[in-house]
């Protein structure tokens, strides 16, 4: 059988299932099958996200090379209809169609792995694919009961899958903006903005050496440092998305195409959101650092007439991290925009969205 991964996180997460497949799938199949896996990684879904136009795909690949069961794995949220697909299976053809997102963010290999090897199975009956019985082929109970939200759906008489999973409810999008958020890896956005950093970790250094935001600092209670933190966060985080377009707009007023924008733009604000907290609390951590060897207790008590307290040096660091990030923000216009989103998206959503842009343009 044949993995055809997307570049990025769908093929390594097909090279991982390649090493534990062959004994999981022999010994799952029950018939003393033996199970070679391949792995092909090449970007199948460049240019649409129409499931019926990458499934004929996916059969065309099968038919060149001559393979026996594929399956296809992407970190594209797919639609059919409205609703968010999962998995689209042809027994006639052998071939499946995995969207990762729906799985979520969490445990997603092993989610992807038990998708795959259901799907597999399912592909490998011989009984699946006789033309009389495909149609009316029972569902995969263990596939749908261990990733609930996923449930059987209708699948289109000209279309070349004969069964199809979705992702449905408040559950199922939760899972796909978590699959997405996940696909983008937001943790690659502190590396992808040095010199937001850069201006980030200057601006606190001085601040810190400054008399006045020591008793500044001392005088805000917890709550005011709160409504800075979140303030300087959200002035990152909405910088971030206009400095660099990462907004995404669409000119098809359909509900289905808002609700996809909607999707999108919801998963582009939690990327960059958890992107920026991580960079706030390495920036907290840094200025402790930074607090803790350079504050002097009688200098301290000299200037701000109070005692230097275990607490000042938190209190100091947190304030500190929140007007570092505002300068954070404002060094961020430094970088590139294709660097931004470099880090702030996945080589696919990056592609999916260069060719939006192109096809806007022309």
């Amino acid at each position: 059988m044949t993995l055809l991964a997307d570049p990025d996180t769908p093929t390594e997460i097909a090279r991982r299932l390649a090493r534990v497949l062959p004994a999981r799938l022999a010994g799952k199949s029950g018939r003393g099958r033996r199970f070679d896996v391949q792995v092909v990684s090449e970007p199948f879904t460049a240019g649409t996200e129409d499931p019926p136009t990458l499934m004929r795909r996916i059969i065309d690949r099968r038919n060149e090379e001559g393979w026996d069961i594929v399956v296809a794995l992407t970190d594209l949220p797919l639609h059919s209809h409205g609703r968010k697909l999962v998995v689209d299976l042809s027994h006639e053809h052998r071939v499946a169609l995995l969207s990762l997102p729906p799985l979520g963010g969490l445990r997603l290999r092993t989610r992807a792995r038990q998708a795959v090897e259901e799907a597999v199975l399912s592909l490998a009956d011989p009984r699946a694919a006789e033309a009389g019985e495909r149609r009316s082929s029972p569902p995969l109970g263990r596939f749908a009961g261990g990733l609930a939200p996923i449930h059987r759906d209708h699948v289109g008489e000209d279309e070349a899958a004969d069964l199809r999973y979705v992702a449905g409810g408040a559950r199922g999008y939760l899972r796909v903006l978590g699959g997405m958020v996940r696909a983008n890896r937001p943790w690659r956005l502190v590396p992808g903005l040095s010199k937001a950093l850069a201006a980030a970790l200057a601006t606190g250094a001085i601040a810190t050496v400054n008399s006045t935001v020591w008793s500044l600092a001392g005088s805000l209670s917890t709550p005011r440092l709160v409504i800075a933190m979140v303030g300087s966060v959200a002035l990152m985080i909405g910088w971030l998305i206009v400095d660099a377009s990462l907004w995404h707009r669409s000119k098809d007023a359909s509900p289905e195409e808002k609700k996809r924008t909607s999707l999108y733009n919801a998963s582009t604000v939690l990327t960059v959101g958890i992107g920026v907290l991580v960079c706030y609390v390495g920036l907290m951590a840094v200025n402790l650092l930074w607090a803790l060897f350079i504050l002097n207790d009688r200098v301290f008590a000299a200037l701000t007439r109070s005692p230097l307290e275990a607490t000042d040096y938190w209190t100091l660091a947190w304030f500190v991290a929140s007007v570092a990030t505002v300068g954070g923000a404002l060094g961020s216009g430094l970088e590139s925009d294709e660097a931004i989103r470099a880090a702030a998206f996945s080589k696919r959503e990056q592609e999916r969205r260069d060719a939006l842009r192109d096809h806007d343009d022309e």
